[in-house]
């Protein structure tokens, strides 16, 4: 399959934008890696770089060229994880972009019950928000996406979608702990600590803020849902998750509670995949097992899901 290293040289430029720093990464030399991308632009008759005093740049045929080697990569991933299958060993790469609520409990979990089937599996899990997962999953960077409102993307095949709730997460001796379901208006006198603006739970709280009369008291924004987590342990302020990324921390005097529906409407959770990709095979059974576990959530009282 040697051919299949000269596209893997050209893809390497293409996402370095630079022929030397594409050549450091796949420790050769730079003039063997413009040797093979100026062969693949003789055989296809077309320049697909313009070189640049700095660097380079994809031609038109150049982008149209990457969007194939990156198909044909994450065909060659499946056929070679089905292999694996065939053989029994179960081997394979999980590549999957998930936003941050769910790398707190949820995707540890999943992650560590999917390996105790398939040891030999591997995981390569990218915490991000919504709008860089996606983008993450349209350049093939990873096979699936996990995240709660996801922007639109044309060839987006959504699997499984869990409505979410908006949270509010605090201290067990705080003044509001006494209340089952909470108004956002009801926070106000409060200190809070919110994630940083471009989170999707964010998003979702900002727009109901934008619809009232009033304003928070942030003493904080973070863009690690730990770190605020962390403050809310250790101050008397609150903060906001989604329910999943919400967990069961009352030992440590940390209680949720809902935020009502006339302030803040559901969102979605979504996992999905490119429309026509065929996932490989340890991806498409761990998109499997998320499905079942989402749909097993998704019918448990919400009561059960609450701290």
């Amino acid at each position: 399959m040697k051919h299949l290293r000269f596209l893997h040289y050209f893809e390497a430029v293409a996402r370095a934008g630079s022929i030397r720093k594409a050549a450091e990464q796949l420790h050769v030399t730079s003039s063997a890696v413009n040797r093979r991308i100026m062969d693949l632009e003789e055989e296809l008759e077309t320049p697909l770089f313009e070189r640049r005093p700095r660097g380079v740049r994809l031609t038109a045929a150049g982008e149209l060229f990457v969007h194939y080697v990156r198909e044909q990569t994450a065909d060659l991933d499946r056929v070679r994880s089905q292999i694996e299958d065939l053989k029994g060993m179960r081997r394979g790469t999980v590549r999957i972009a998930a936003s941050q609520a769910l790398a707190l409990e949820f995707l540890p979990r999943e992650v560590s019950a999917y390996r105790a089937s398939f040891p030999y599996v591997h995981f390569d899990v990218r915490v991000q928000d919504h709008i860089r997962a996606m983008e993450s999953l349209a350049s093939y960077e990873v096979d699936l996406v996990l995240v709660f409102r996801p922007p639109y993307l044309p060839n987006f095949r959504p699997l499984m979608m869990f409505e979410q709730r908006l949270m509010a997460v605090m201290p067990a001796a705080h003044p509001l702990a006494a209340k089952k379901t909470i108004r956002l208006r009801d926070c106000a006198p409060y200190p809070v600590a919110l994630a940083e603006q471009g989170i999707g739970g964010r998003q979702l709280l900002d727009e109901a803020l934008g619809r009232g009369n009033f304003r928070f008291d942030i003493v904080a924004q973070s863009n690690s849902f730990e770190f605020l987590r962390h403050l809310v342990m250790r101050n008397n302020v609150i903060s906001f998750q989604i329910q999943i990324g919400t967990i069961s921390d009352e030992g440590r005097g940390i209680v949720t509670r809902e935020i009502d529906e006339r302030d803040a409407p559901r969102g979605d959770l979504v996992l999905g995949q490119l429309r026509g990709r065929n996932l490989p095979v340890a991806s498409a059974k761990f998109a499997e097992q998320l499905s079942q576990s989402l749909l097993t959530m998704r019918t448990e009282p919400s009561s059960k899901r609450q701290t």
